[in-house]
């Protein structure tokens, strides 16, 4: 049965901008007899960014436009498993729960330990924190937040007195001068970065610094960057705070009304004190360079410093973040419009997770492990065993599991095999637990390979409750699609162990809603104003209520009934005195705890999220890029062997993984340095999880790992042959030493090579291809091979070989998928790879929102398109998300320094 459209308001499930998107849908009933990897629930439109929302106002980049493109069931986890094998909901609970209380009874609570996500919704970590916490009695409850956010929780606390983001997105319009530090916010928090661009605009005065030791696409709106050394970063905002002293610029009124210690901070900052030419060396940026930016610093009171992983995921990250804080402190310019230090969160929830505890150094609504709210707490939840002192953070945590200290471990919706430090040992690790239960949406992922149980989670669209993003605004996160199969929400499932634990009253919810009220009461317990988060305002909704829940900023109380924008304007500070702490900061470069004469640094890129689960469904997500890789400079590479384009060895004693180098000469690279970004898996290539090379080195007060700055070598992967295959078929894992897997508009592809011959490969292929009729043209000699299968006239595969890479574009390939039968002309085609005659191919993707592909970009641009802008006007590429716009403008200038050339030649 079909109903008519129906609309629903939700959030965005990918980046802490909290993106607000409107879904239109016909809703329908699945088949009993549908197969479920494939059913469609409803027919779902293309998404739109919600016009009202406040921190997109109708925008969404290109991953959130293509939401309705990730919502099949592919790969998804249906049913609950135990060792392999499909159970009922009622045994596998039972088991989880009986192994508890046997591990419990056994060795202790702490041998019980949880690992969240901040893709958890606030209601599914409030529930885990509170069981585990109040009702097992361990805090051994950590997140993947903990490789996210900890730096920056930790240094708001020591400074601030509580975990507050003090300003919100308007300041980053209304302020005069922007920081960015480690931050390439135009990829990872793309509409927040176009609210910026249009700030600039509106303000031609505003200037923008981008701190980086990688010139991004960031970089395209910068006045200034700064390509610092790796780890150097207090090195500068120590030497920018004597500076500033020296200056006579700072803010005596409020650093005598509101802060304490400022005298000891600036005798430590002034270790890094120097002479702008001494400062350049251990900084390696130009001198004038840094007096322009500390006198831009010096002369802008509405500034705002926006810092991001490049300064948490640090083994000094605490530090580096009150060094920034510091400056603020100092110079009054925190919660004030246009003026605050600015930590912005990479996850959906991450803000949801803090607000609960969902680290293991955190009770719920933002209380710690002190005897006064260890009480609070356990009165208003009537814990009767709730946890005495913190518990183990993330590294430490898998560690523990390796060690046999931990015995039992539930791990939600996260995969640590891809994104933790040495991936190897935490696989290693969990080999060693007596139980492992993983609850997850997916079915395939490297951590739900390693899993004793299974528990099926629902996902987005099928998720109801509250997330909050990085500037304090709780959002609602409304369902739309029934879970398929016997998909649960995480607060349920969590909720049946609690209850079959003995305690069923505690978690007796029937609705997110129940959870929200309860999380909502325990901010406002006992609280007078003595803590930042305070939901008092929003205890007692109905669901009704719940369900129609607006957009706000907490806290939302009698004072501030319809939220708060900015913490701190009033000078109040949630410390014993009431007033800031300036910290004592030493300036240190990371330490060295690998082999390696190059530094790995590694992140995100445009079109993908994390590992991939959700946006590797979508065919235009891996078009921009679709292989991992390796940016090296130039005397890197040729120091090396390494010409761009080849197949790159990245390695270390903890292992070794295989990308495609891009041979960076435009200055985006600094020399002695790698980037790698940080998706693939498992299961969409052979060898490329990153997180295998990185040392477990970690912040000592924050506990968040190192994963900026690791050591490695990089050598020539010298094959045999490379090659493609597209398919109408997933093809599964290939036997060779390099495949790269990602779906295609009208199907599957790989990216493939080999030391071996081809021959054993294509006949694996074969046997898993259907029949049908194979075009074939071969060189053995050369290893050249090009196959074609039809069937009934339709394409049901391609695979070409060769000993060379170049095989140009395969956008026309992937389109005759589509043909329902070929014609003679296009038969002919196939083992070529392009069309015959005129015909168009458009190249790669450059712009996913509209498929403009570099081809075409290239011939408007032959045409007369000489600014970004004229592109946009003549093929709307740059219009959406703007997140392909640094590329228009390099091909515009690649294209103009060509055109340069060859009219220098002719006049030659």
């Amino acid at each position: 049965m079909i109903t008519e459209l129906q609309q629903t308001n939700t959030t965005c499930p990918y980046c802490g901008v909290g993106c607000g998107v409107t879904v239109q849908y016909q809703a329908g009933e699945i088949s009993p007899t549908a197969n479920l990897t494939t059913a469609q629930t409803g027919s779902v439109q293309p998404v739109a960014g919600m016009q009202a929302h406040p921190a997109n106002f109708g925008r969404l980049c290109v991953k959130g436009s293509a939401l309705h493109e990730t919502i099949d069931h592919t790969d998804r986890l249906l049913y609950p498993t135990m060792n392999g094998k499909r159970t009922s909901w009622d045994k596998a609970l039972s088991l989880v729960a009986d192994k508890i209380q046997q591990v419990i009874h056994t060795h202790g609570p702490d041998a019980v330990a949880f690992y969240g996500s901040g893709q958890l919704l606030t209601e599914d970590y409030y529930v885990a924190n509170k069981l585990m916490k109040g009702f097992i009695g361990s805090a051994n409850m950590d997140t993947n937040s903990r490789l996210c956010m900890a730096s920056a929780v930790a240094s708001y606390k020591r400074s601030l007195g509580s975990d507050t983001v003090p300003g919100n997105y308007e300041d980053l319009e209304k302020t005069d001068l922007l920081i960015m530090v480690g931050s390439n916010a135009a990829w990872a928090h793309p509409i927040l970065f176009q609210r910026i661009v249009a700030a600039k605009k509106a303000n031609p005065a505003m200037k923008v610094v981008v701190i980086d030791p990688r010139r991004t696409a960031t970089c395209d709106i910068a006045d200034l960057h700064l390509a610092i050394r790796p780890g150097s970063d207090t090195f500068l905002f120590n030497a920018l705070l004597t500076y500033m002293d020296q200056s006579n610029a700072l803010d005596y009124s409020f650093i005598h009304n509101h802060t304490d210690g400022i005298a000891e901070a600036l005798e430590s900052a002034s270790a890094s004190s120097a002479t702008f030419e001494e400062l350049a060396q251990p900084l390696d940026v130009s001198s004038s360079d840094l007096n322009l930016f500390f006198e831009w610093f010096r002369d802008t009171p509405k500034t705002v410093t926006f810092y991001s992983q490049g300064v948490n995921q640090s083994s000094a990250g605490t530090d580096k973040a009150n060094a920034i804080i510091n400056l603020h402190l100092a110079t009054g310019r925190i919660g004030k419009e246009g003026a605050s230090p600015f930590s912005i969160t990479g996850q959906p929830n991450a803000m949801g997770g803090r607000e609960v505890g969902g680290l293991a150094n955190q009770l719920a609504a933002h209380m710690d492990f002190s005897a006064a709210e260890r009480d609070l707490v356990r009165r208003f939840w009537q814990a009767p065993t709730i946890a005495e002192r913190p518990g183990h953070k993330a590294v430490d945590l898998f560690n523990a599991v390796k060690e046999g200290k931990i015995k039992f471990l539930w791990i939600m919706s996260t995969n640590p095999l891809v994104s933790m430090p040495d991936a190897d040992d935490v696989k290693e690790a969990m080999k060693r637990c007596e139980l492992v239960v993983v609850s997850d949406c997916m079915a395939n992922t490297d951590t739900t390979a390693a899993a004793h149980v299974l528990l099926p989670a629902a996902s987005w669209g099928e998720k109801n409750g509250t997330v909050t993003n990085s500037e304090r605004r709780i959002s609602r996160q409304r369902g739309f699609l029934p879970s398929p199969g016997e998909a649960m929400p995480d607060w349920w499932i969590i909720s049946q162990v609690g209850r079959r634990l003995g305690h069923e009253e505690a978690f007796n919810y029937e609705h997110a809603s129940d959870v929200f009220d309860e999380h909502a009461r325990l901010s406002a317990f006992e609280n007078n104003g003595k803590r930042d988060f305070d939901l008092s305002g929003l205890v007692g909704m109905s669901r009704s209520q719940y369900d129609a829940l607006a957009p706000i900023q907490w806290p939302v109380n009698d004072q501030y009934p319809s939220g708060r924008a900015r913490f701190f304007d009033d000078g109040h500070f949630y410390t014993a005195t009431g007033k800031a702490k300036f910290i004592n900061v030493e300036a240190r470069l990371p330490e060295v705890h690998s082999q390696g004469d190059l530094v790995m640094n590694t992140g995100r890129i445009r079109d993908h999220w994390h590992t991939m689960t959700r946006t590797a469904k979508s065919a235009r997500l891996g078009q921009h890029i679709a292989e991992p890789y390796a940016d090296i400079h130039p005397d890197d590479a040729n120091l090396r062997g390494i010409k761009h384009g080849d197949l790159v060895e990245i390695h270390n004693e903890r292992g070794h993984i295989i990308v495609r180098a891009q041979v960076i000469n435009d200055g985006r690279q600094r020399k002695g340095e790698l980037f790698v970004p940080m998706h693939w898996t498992n299961r969409y290539a052979s060898k490329a999880r990153m997180g295998t090379l990185i040392a477990k080195t970690t912040d000592p007060i924050s506990g968040q790992p190192e994963l900026k700055f690791t050591q490695v070598n990089a050598r020539p992967f010298n094959t045999a042959w490379q090659g493609f295959i597209l398919s109408r078929k997933d093809l599964g894992p290939l036997p060779a030493d390099y495949w790269i897997y990602g779906v295609t508009e009208t199907g599957h592809g790989y990216e493939i090579a080999d030391r071996e011959s081809p021959l054993a490969l294509i006949e694996t292929l074969k046997a898993r291809l259907p029949e049908g009729d194979w075009i074939t043209l071969s060189d053995p000699s050369h290893n050249h091979y090009r196959l074609a299968l039809l069937t009934d006239g339709r394409l049901q595969a391609v695979i070409f070989i060769h000993q060379n890479y170049d095989f140009g574009a395969r956008q026309w390939l992937i389109e005759r998928f589509n043909d329902e039968t070929l014609s003679a002309n296009d038969r002919k085609a196939l083992l070529a790879g392009r069309p015959l005659g005129k015909q168009a191919d458009k190249g790669a993707i450059i712009c996913s929102c509209f498929q403009v592909g570099e081809n075409t970009i290239k011939n408007s641009i032959q045409q007369g398109c000489s600014t970004a802008e004229a592109l946009g006007e003549a093929l709307k590429c740059g219009t959406n998300c703007g997140s392909c716009i640094p590329e228009l403008k390099a091909l515009i200038q690649r294209e103009a320094l060509a055109t340069n050339a060859a009219d220098a030649m002719t006049a030659e």
